[in-house]
C-alpha cells in the first residue's frame, strides 16, 4: 500500500478570508515504511501572513515573497500524490486550502482516498488531547524539533503517530516471540543461536578454576 503523509502551512485559518498556502510537505509510505520519495516546497501566497499564523510557523513575508507560486509547482505536486492514499491530521483544513488553490487555477479538486488521523485519534481516545503534540507525547515520540510548525517535520512526526494509531509499532518486523520461546523450551527451536552450545576448553576451565581460587582467597582470607 502506497500512502502519502501530507501537511500544509498557511497564511491563516480560513479560505473564506482569502488565506493561502505557504508550505506543502509530503512523505511517501510503502506499507507504513517511509521511502526516500518526498515532496516539499515553500510558496509565495501573494498576500501577507496573518499575525496568528506567523506565531505558528514563523515564515515572514520577506521570505515567502521570494518563493515559487502555487501554479509553478502544481503539476509536480499532483503527480506526486496521484493515485495514493493521503494521510492527513485534520484533513478538512489542509484539503480546503489545497482545493482552493486548485480552484483558483481552474483545476479539479483532490479526489484521492484520505485517512484523517485526527478522526482516528478522537475515536480511539475520546475526551483526550488529539493534537499532533499530544499524540507524540502519548506514544513517546520525540518532537523536540517542533518549536514551530514545519510541514516536513510535522509529516515525519505524523508518520510515526499514524503507525502507532494503527497498532503497528514495528512494521518492518514480523516476529512470533512467544512461539519461538515455547519451542526453545520444548527443544524444537529452529533458531541456531539458541541451539548452539559452546563447550569451554580444558585450558579455559583451568583458568576459570584458578580465578575462583584467587577471588576466594582475596575476599575471605585477607
Amino acid at each position: 500500500m502506497i500512502e502519502v503523509v501530507l501537511d500544509t502551512e498557511t497564511t491563516g485559518l480560513k479560505v473564506s478570508e482569502g488565506h493561502r498556502i505557504v508550505e506543502i510537505g509530503c512523505i511517501e509510505l510503502n506499507d507504513l515504511i517511509p521511502t526516500k520519495n518526498r515532496f516539499h516546497c515553500y510558496l509565495n501566497p501573494e498576500r501577507k501572513v496573518s499575525e496568528q499564523a506567523f506565531k505558528v510557523h514563523g515564515y515572514t513575508d520577506d521570505f515567502l515573497i521570494k518563493q515559487k507560486k502555487f501554479h509553478e509547482i502544481v503539476d509536480d505536486f499532483l503527480k506526486f500524490i496521484g493515485g495514493k492514499r493521503l494521510v492527513i491530521h485534520n484533513a478538512e483544513f489542509d484539503l480546503s486550502h489545497l482545493n482552493n488553490e486548485l480552484a483558483l487555477l481552474g483545476k479539479k479538486k483532490i479526489n484521492e482516498e484520505v485517512v484523517d488521523t485526527l478522526v482516528i485519534a478522537r475515536e480511539k481516545f475520546p475526551g483526550s488531547g488529539t493534537s499532533l503534540d499530544a499524540l507524540c507525547k502519548r506514544y513517546n515520540i520525540d518532537n523536540s524539533r517542533r518549536d514551530k510548525h514545519n510541514a516536513t517535520i510535522d509529516c515525519e512526526l505524523l508518520s510515526k503517530v499514524y503507525i502507532n494509531l494503527l497498532d503497528q509499532k514495528e512494521p518492518t518486523f514480523k516476529l512470533n516471540i512467544e512461539n519461538d520461546f515455547n519451542n526453545i523450551l520444548k527443544g524444537k527451536s529452529n533458531n541456531k543461536y539458541f541451539n548452539k552450545v559452546i563447550k569451554p576448553s580444558e585450558q579455559e576451565l583451568k583458568l576459570h578454576k584458578d580465578f575462583l581460587k584467587k577471588e576466594l582467597k582475596k575476599n575471605f582470607f585477607n
